[in-house]
């Protein structure tokens, strides 16, 4: 029996996707759980597997397809060639124009191939299919003069459902209420005259000017900074990896291993704001930035304040390759106590960060550099790192942040307390 390739939800909240590009090939033989094309999502590129093995046929959307609904028909596993030489016959037994192939195919696919077999290839209409609307969608709509033009359906096979007309409601509402603006008044108007490649945003870089201009408009920050004396730590790392005991430890490594110690060690701050509540986080989760060529992503080290700095390090590395070549799952970048990002060797002596939603703190790491400090009543020089803790004031009050930090500033300037 044919079998469905549906876009699955791959990440908390998804619901839209983009076929980045197929592996496998119309006619192609594939083996259950082969890998069949890339998907990227607004956090990363997710490989997608065959759920049977079978013949690929039908597809429905061609690489770089933006925008396709979770639930989507991609295309069809057939059982033998029997079934996809019908398949084939029926769907080029008509000739169905390039404007509207890709959506009368997938129609189609879904609407007839599937529930009446290969017996009518007639019923194919070389036409553009009409705008499928549930019916209360088209009550709702009517009552509240929203055209049903450009709207997204996120129903089964693209079709409009009442949250779809409830949300064109919603941004109806607010462009009523905003300001009119000119365009020459708006910042991201570019002249036409201006020379330059114009290059698309991918969801990634859609994802994440989303997320930080909505952490920076809603998420009342404020900055705490400190000053670690990292003499010890450079000291002791030296030790071990000259030692060869374990695999080259970085500074990076004892930065997320004491910030997940302070964590552990004050609770109240390991905690996210909701509108309804704030949840306590049972578990020390450092989520650690990580460059890739689409954006920043933050894989998560689990459980990071009751591992050694031995599986930090092993652990980032396999994260920052994953992160890197688009393999990881969603799994291992959902979620989070708070964040680390660290610019230092990039020689940065100091930055502030912006928080990633919803969690309610953020270290800014620097450069270690050589300063004057006071050593008692001397003023002596000592390698020292510049770190600046971004807070959600609404979850974390400044007295419980500082507290937090300086339990931080302690642990790295007496980093045995690390090892033990």
């Amino acid at each position: 029996m044919p079998h469905e390739i549906k876009l699955p939800s791959l990440s908390a909240g998804m619901e839209t996707g983009t076929l980045a590009r197929w592996l496998k090939q119309d006619g192609d033989t594939v083996e259950e759980r082969e890998i069949l094309a890339e998907i990227e999502t607004d956090k990363a590129t997710m490989e997608l597997e065959a759920p049977v093995s079978g013949i690929l046929g039908g597809i429905a959307f061609l690489d770089g397809q933006e925008n396709v609904p979770v639930g989507s028909t991609l295309g069809i596993l057939f059982a033998n060639q029997d079934d996809y030489a019908k398949f084939n016959l029926r769907s080029t037994s008509v000739t169905i124009p390039n404007a509207v192939k890709q959506k009368a195919r997938e129609a189609s696919i879904s609407a007839e191939f599937i529930s009446t077999s290969f017996a009518h290839p007639e019923k194919i209409i070389a036409q553009e299919p009409r705008t499928k609307v549930s019916p209360l969608a088209r009550r709702l709509a009517r009552a509240n003069s929203v055209t049903l033009d450009g709207i997204e359906g996120s129903g089964p096979r693209g079709r409009i459902v009442r949250i779809d007309i409830e949300r064109a409601l919603k941004n109806k509402q607010v462009l009523s209420r905003a300001p009119t603006i000119s365009k020459s008044d708006t910042v991201n108007t570019i002249p036409s005259t201006i020379d330059g490649e114009r290059i698309p945003h991918s969801p990634m870089r859609k994802a994440i000017a989303r997320r930080l201009s909505q952490s920076k408009a809603t998420i009342p920050h404020f900055y705490l900074r400190t000053e670690c004396v990292v003499d010890d730590i450079l000291e002791l790392r030296k030790r071990i990896n000259a030692s060869r005991i374990a695999e080259k430890i970085s500074i990076n490594d004892f930065m997320i291993k004491a910030f997940a110690y302070a964590l552990a060690q004050t609770p109240q701050a390991n905690i996210v704001w909701t509108d309804e509540s704030m949840i306590a986080l049972t578990q020390v989760d450092i989520a650690v930035a990580v460059a890739t060529d689409g954006g920043l992503i933050t894989p998560i080290v689990r459980n990071a304040d009751k591992k050694s700095l031995s599986a930090i390090s092993s652990e980032v590395r396999s994260l920052a390759m994953k992160a890197r070549s688009g393999k990881l799952s969603p799994s291992e970048f959902e979620g989070g106590s708070a964040s680390i990002s660290n610019l230092g060797m990039y020689g940065v002596s100091e930055f502030s960060a912006i928080i990633n939603p919803p969690q309610s703190m953020i270290l800014a790491v620097g450069a270690v550099e050589r300063r004057p400090v006071c050593k008692g009543d001397e003023l002596g020089v000592a390698n020292c790192i510049a770190c600046v803790l971004s807070v959600d004031h609404r979850a974390i009050d400044g007295a419980l942040a500082g507290d937090f930090l300086k339990t931080f500033k302690s642990a790295l300037e007496q980093p045995l307390s690390l090892l033990v």
